[in-house]
């Protein structure tokens, strides 16, 4: 086989092809084609679907990353006008290997898919109240002074932390506790208690957690305890 033999299916390929992929049509033309004759190779593809190509979504493939913007500009003006087709668009941009990755591993870690065993609460736990979560605990409000809140994992307190807290129950010493204004009677981490804690800094959030075998306070923004995760996690 010569190389002229070779090249024949190539040259016989003709200049606009058509398939359906997914929702869309996929329109591939050929590049050394001049525009006119792209658009009357259209013309005899288009018309033979009729009504089923009103508003469709056209992909156009030119074969090319970039420089082909113009001529998938042109081609979807011509399509619109003469075929009332909806979107017309070029291929999706392929990702590289490493974006890739990145998207992989974004979606390994996704919440879209997590049912969350978040209780959440709005108002004031009162003296006396006592609040047991499933796993994670967040009031939006105040815990006064004489209230408990206990949950599994972590607790946050978007409000007065007056109470007492206790997270990671029975042995998880990775919870933390949060609250934006943290003056707790008491708080407890798995298995480790703390009580008598220094008043909060004015208008800081803080946090405890476990650190050493000790529970440690610290202000939560400066600290940014998740600050070195990569993706954002389900905890």
């Amino acid at each position: 086989m010569n190389q002229n033999e070779m090249s024949k299916p190539i040259q016989n390929m003709p200049p606009v092809r058509l398939k359906g992929v997914g929702d869309s049509l996929w329109v591939t033309v050929d590049t050394a084609q001049p525009e006119e004759v792209l658009k009357e190779h259209l013309i005899k593809l288009f018309e033979r679907m009729k009504h089923l190509v009103v508003n469709a979504r056209v992909v156009i493939d030119t074969g090319k990353e970039n420089g082909s913007e113009p001529l998938i500009e042109h081609l979807g003006a011509f399509l619109k006008q003469t075929f009332d087709v909806g979107l017309v668009s070029g291929p999706p941009i392929k990702r590289s290997l490493a974006q890739e990755q990145v998207r992989r591993q974004d979606m390994g870690h996704s919440w879209q898919y997590h049912r969350s065993d978040v209780l959440m609460l709005a108002g004031r736990v009162r003296s006396g109240q006592k609040v047991r979560a499933r796993k994670h605990l967040l009031i939006m409000g105040d815990v006064n002074p004489g209230a408990e809140i206990v949950a599994p994992g972590d607790i946050l307190v978007m409000g007065s932390l007056c109470g007492s807290a206790i997270a990671g129950q029975p042995e998880n010493e990775e919870a933390i506790i949060v609250a934006l204004d943290f003056r707790p009677t008491q708080i407890q981490i798995g298995g480790f208690v703390a009580a008598g804690l220094p008043a909060s800094s004015e208008g800081a959030a803080e946090f405890a957690h476990v650190e050493d075998g000790l529970i440690v306070v610290e202000d939560y923004l400066k600290a940014k305890p998740f600050k070195d995760l990569p993706w954002p996690q389900v905890r």
